[in-house]
């Protein structure tokens, strides 16, 4: 595998997606990222903070914010990926499968940027995580999901209606759960309480803190930093720097790069900074090179390096590596370069074909009053090297597409439907 084409220390500015699409594959260790939430709100940070003028939409819609690539290139490559979308867009909303659209085509890139003994740490809470995971299962593999962890922290009210809801969701994936870096924590908490009052002192102890021996848990207790505290931008979404160092300890060595796609006030990338790895980021935010140089200084980092080591660009890199986009172990087993014609949406596609043929079945012969029992499918399968063309696209009816699957070319699937009695 080719190496990194950027630089350590490099924050880019725009939509992180071109730019992750842009990166060499496998040269990342660790991805710790805090995205939006699909919270259904606007985000702003307070104007008179160091942050002043950040902002973002954290709300979603199907028309407004899918863009059919994603569809197209969802539904052809990775229909499991898509199943799990479709049923967030069922369950929920629409806004929720738009929002884990949007989060899927980003999770696909970082998947391919990990190196094998990689791993990922994505920040969600109770809105979106239990769909996140699912999205999550099918791009990483649910046999190397690590860990749901748990971060509980005592801000802001309470409620009358529900449990007070003081905790978030950070869920951990490796690249390859076989070969990935971990390093044991050691969690905070006191031994053995004596008296009345038994283990619950001891519980109380576990969320305030002291260093022991014990292993880590899957679950932290750390305060929101408070609004004099000097970590404190005014970041609508800033979480407490500790929370990040653990987990850079915990899933990387020194030297090691780190990924933050949604930076935001540059959190993990100033964590990364002290515990000596390497660094890159993205945010779409155009003061956000302002806030992590204003982190590093507070945390006396900038010592280490000159001011004009941090890159700061709109420009995308070149990839130097296969270019390939789909995640390795998702992607075909022959790579074949697609001719060169003008990109045609799935719906384009379907409409071309009906033009064509009419509203039959290619894989049995049939012919169908309502081209709605059609569906567009691969001659040969993407599984086999088949590219995305229209000239590699065919319509089967619900059950030939069903029986065809990722098994078999048209012919083969004809000569089975003939088998079987199935054939118009």
């Amino acid at each position: 595998m080719a190496g990194p084409n950027f630089e350590n220390r490099t924050l880019f500015h725009g939509d992180n997606l071109k730019f992750m699409r842009a990166m060499n594959s496998e040269t990342i260790d660790l991805i710790a990222t805090d995205p939006p939430f699909n919270k259904g709100r606007d985000f702003h940070a307070t104007p008179d903070s160091l942050a002043a003028g950040a902002s973002f939409q954290d709300r979603w819609s199907w028309e407004r914010d899918v863009h059919q690539e994603w569809v197209d290139q969802i539904t052809d490559d990775h229909p499991k990926l898509m199943e799990a979308i479709e049923s967030a867009r069922y369950a929920h909303s629409d806004g929720m499968g738009a929002f884990m659209c949007f989060m899927a085509v980003r999770l696909l890139a970082m998947h391919r940027l990990l190196k094998p003994t990689g791993s990922i740490y994505l920040h969600c809470d109770w809105t979106a995580s239990h769909y996140l995971k699912a999205v999550m299962d099918a791009i990483f593999g649910w046999k190397n999901f690590k860990n749901e962890v748990v971060w509980c922290y005592k801000s802001g009210g309470a409620s009358k209606r529900q449990f007070a809801r003081k905790h978030d969701i950070l869920l951990f994936y490796a690249k390859d759960d076989r070969h990935c870096i971990f390093n044991p924590l050691k969690v905070k908490s006191y031994g053995q309480s004596g008296g009345g009052q038994g283990g619950n002192v001891q519980y109380d102890k576990h969320i305030l803190g002291t260093y022991s021996s014990v292993s880590a848990w899957d679950w932290r207790a750390i305060s929101m930093p408070s609004t004099t505290h000097p970590d404190r931008t005014g970041y609508p979404t800033q979480k407490p720097p500790e929370l990040y160092e653990r987990v850079i300890r915990a899933s990387s060595s020194e030297g090691d790069v780190v990924l933050d796609p949604f930076a935001g006030c540059g959190t993990t990338l100033v964590a990364a900074e002290k515990l000596d790895r390497q660094w890159v980021g993205v945010d779409i935010w155009d003061k956000a090179k302002d806030v992590v140089v204003q982190g590093l200084e507070r945390e006396g980092l900038l010592g280490n390096f000159r001011l004009g080591d941090i890159g700061f660009t709109d420009e995308v890199p070149e990839r130097t590596d296969d270019g390939e986009i789909a995640s390795p172990y998702l992607r075909v087993k022959q790579r074949v370069k697609e001719p060169p014609n003008p990109y045609k949406s799935r719906a384009a596609m379907m409409t071309f074909l009906l033009e064509q043929n009419g509203s039959v079945c290619a894989g049995c012969d049939r012919k169908f009053d309502d081209a709605r029992y059609l569906e567009l499918d691969h001659n040969t399968p993407r599984s086999d090297g088949g590219w995305n063309h229209i000239s590699n696209r065919i319509l089967l009816c619900g059950p030939c597409n069903k029986l065809k699957s990722n098994q078999y070319t048209l012919s083969g699937l004809r000569r089975k439907n003939k088998k079987l009695g199935y054939m118009a």
